[in-house]
């Protein structure tokens, strides 16, 4: 069974309040060349650290991970308190003027209105997320994440598999070339070596010998574009394969890329090189999106 291809590229978000606590688990992941994860967890979650690593590790191979978790406790209703040093303080300056006549005796609900007097205070909320409910909450938000890869992958390998088309179609197109028939190579072979053995004075025998065998190698591609068709195929094999494969991938258009560039140095004709510098424009597109995929 084939698993799809994934790109290394996603985003995913999880919110949500259970037993008087808010959430917000968030999780990114972008191109690595390795697995790296990083965690984010407020204080008294660090203890589910190795867990959510292992919980990455089991759902991806390649990409830098961050997870983010957010937690907001709730409020319990508003605490009133009297301060009763503040409030003796104020008693004690009005009774003193107040027996001097300057004011009235003091009332209870004046009093308390002073600043200072009344104070009010909050308490968070003890309740919190079980370590248990925030790994299966990790758990989804991988899943989220994991689709998301998956959707980027699929939109990645039909521009991939356009691209290989392209490079087989060109490759095709070389092969084609009027100047790759057996006559014209037959009549470039001839010339060179006639023009070798027109400046043959001091040459041995063995060294004419390799020289005519190395006009022999470069005379032709069909090695070369052979072995571009066999690439071709082993990358389109991959992606069938599905899963984890961008290095495999990547390694293949380093290959293909090769012998890319000894077409192009073998060419024996302008349009033969127009056509090599197209196949490797094709083969540079295939690599900038592998560089994408798991």
């Amino acid at each position: 069974m084939a698993f799809p291809v994934q790109s290394m590229t996603g985003f995913a978000s999880l919110e949500g309040e259970e037993s008087g606590v808010s959430y917000q688990f968030d999780a990114r992941s972008v191109n690595g060349k390795s697995l790296d994860v990083r965690l984010r967890v407020p204080a008294g979650m660090e203890r589910t650290e190795p867990e959510l690593r292992r919980l990455v590790g089991a759902t991806f191979k390649r990409g830098n991970v961050t997870l983010s978790f957010m937690l907001r406790r709730g409020e319990t209703a508003v605490r009133y308190t009297v301060n009763q040093e503040q409030l003796d303080a104020y008693i004690e300056a009005i009774q003193a003027l107040a027996a001097s006549g300057s004011v009235a005796a003091p009332r209870a609900d004046g009093l308390l209105g002073l600043k200072g007097v009344i104070e009010t205070a909050t308490e968070e909320s003890e309740e919190t997320l079980e370590d248990a409910r925030v790994l299966e909450l990790a758990a989804t938000l991988l899943a989220a994440l994991e689709g998301h890869r998956r959707e980027e992958g699929a939109r990645i390998v039909p521009v991939i598999l356009d691209q290989l088309a392209e490079m087989e179609r060109l490759g095709q197109a070389i092969d084609a070339h009027p100047e790759r028939a057996l006559a014209a190579i037959k009549a470039r072979f001839d010339r060179q070596l006639d023009d070798l053995l027109a400046g043959r004075e001091g040459l041995s025998p063995e060294r004419l010998h390799q020289e005519a065998a190395l006009m022999a190698t470069r005379a032709d591609v069909r090695e070369e574009l052979d072995r571009l068709r066999v690439h071709i195929e082993a990358a389109r094999d991959l992606i069938a394969e599905g899963g984890p494969v961008g290095r495999k991938l990547d390694f293949l258009c380093q290959e293909l890329n090769r012998e890319t560039n000894t077409i192009c140095s073998k060419a024996p004709h302008h349009t033969i090189t127009a056509l090599g510098l197209e196949l490797k424009a094709a083969v540079e597109q295939v690599r900038e999106q592998v560089q994408n995929l798991e």
